[in-house]
């Protein structure tokens, strides 16, 4: 039966920290975690020369328990030495080293988080690092240990894609945040999505980093806070101060060898640490690995029904307008390409019914709506 007593929609005025650290506070029970050979500041860390070659069924029983570190643990754990051949990690950096100075000629890249220069973010880094190198690519992701780890937490079928971020010397910390899909919206945005909802999205996507380099703490390795994944509104107290503080006293912070990958719950509070090393440039490739299960049945061109119907709408009622915007065009602004479709101004490009509605209030003759519609799809072509 469902439960009464949960709301179904969450109020950001409503979010209490003590809430979060009541959640916060729970402690990481190592006999929770028997494959883990050892906790960390809360944090199971997993021996992947140890566990590379296991048998079928403790692949599953390993499986099953990272699973349990990001749904009801402390949402993060560790794998080192994910990758067996470090020649393999410094082949695939060689390869990205050669996309960052190949987009520094196109002019600074736009980030979510970071002022430009700060760092150097790749975009799609999957696709450019397979058409650029074939090898490197089926090295580096003909992993096992990647595919279990994927598959723990999203079944088959996942879609992987990737970026690089390589924080300078001096790159300042990222404000605490979650992460895609909720996590790209602001409260107000995430605020209008039921409850349920704000369950459902971390199931959705699994984020981790692999180490292309040494990290140490100094060199500013991505800071958490265990079991924030499990506090419902986690998704509405980006950016109240009393959220943020809490997360600077509380995080946690583990220093990463190259060739070592962590995974986490993207509902997980964490943030990008600042880089106060003199000479190491943190490079990390991003994983965010999707569910096969983000997508619609049909495939349906809501480019054309949009010329279409942009006639029909001026004159009706706002909410009749709105409704009819809605189940024509692409509410959200993602899958694009970042390269040409930058998130300028917030976390997101503007979506298709964002344009839309914009060319109503606007006036826009239809012309002008069917070249900015065109303009907009061919920035999230990938070619």
């Amino acid at each position: 039966m469902p439960s009464h007593d949960f709301p179904h929609w969450l109020d950001p005025q409503a979010c209490a920290v003590a809430e979060l650290d009541a959640l916060v506070r729970t402690p990481t029970q190592p006999a929770d975690y028997p494959l883990a050979p050892t906790i960390t500041q809360g944090v199971p860390v997993y021996d992947g020369a140890q566990i590379r070659h296991a048998s079928p069924a403790l692949q599953r029983d390993l499986m099953a328990e990272w699973c349990r570190v990001w749904q009801g643990g402390p949402g993060v754990l560790v794998l080192q030495a994910a990758f067996a051949d470090l020649a393999v990690v410094d082949a695939a950096t060689a390869e990205f080293h050669k996309l960052i100075a190949a987009e520094r000629l196109t002019g600074t890249r736009a980030d979510h988080f970071a002022k430009p220069g700060a760092n150097d973010r790749v975009w799609n880094a999957l696709e450019k690092l397979c058409l650029a190198a074939p090898p490197v690519f089926a090295a580096y992701y003909g992993n096992p240990l990647l595919a279990w780890v994927c598959e723990a937490w999203l079944g088959p079928a996942y879609q992987v894609t990737s970026q690089i971020n390589s924080v300078n010397p001096g790159g300042a910390a990222q404000m605490a945040h979650r992460d895609y899909h909720l996590g790209f919206l602001s409260p107000a945005q995430a605020a209008r999505y039921p409850a349920h909802v704000h369950q459902l999205s971390p199931a959705l996507t699994l984020q981790g980093a692999v180490a292309h380099v040494d990290m140490p703490v100094e060199s500013g390795p991505t800071l958490y806070l265990p079991h924030s994944q499990k506090y419902p509104a986690g998704y509405l107290v980006a950016g109240q101060p009393a959220f943020q503080a809490y997360f600077d006293a509380h995080h946690v912070q583990l220093p990463l060898r190259k060739g070592d990958a962590v995974f986490f719950n993207p509902a997980l509070m964490h943030a990008a640490g600042h880089n106060r090393s003199l000479d190491i440039y943190r490079m990390a490739n991003l994983l965010q690995v999707s569910s096969a299960f983000g997508r619609a049945m049909e495939s349906v061109d809501r480019l054309r029904m949009c010329e279409a119907l942009y006639p029909a709408l001026p004159g009706m009622e706002p909410a009749a307008q709105a409704s009819a915007v809605a189940a024509c065009a692409e509410g959200y602004a993602f899958p694009t390409n970042l390269d040409r479709d930058p998130p300028l101004g917030g976390l997101a490009p503007e979506s298709q019914q964002g344009l839309l509605l914009r060319a109503l209030q606007e006036g826009w003759p239809a012309d002008q709506l069917h070249q900015a519609l065109r303009q907009q799809a061919e920035k999230k072509w990938t070619h």
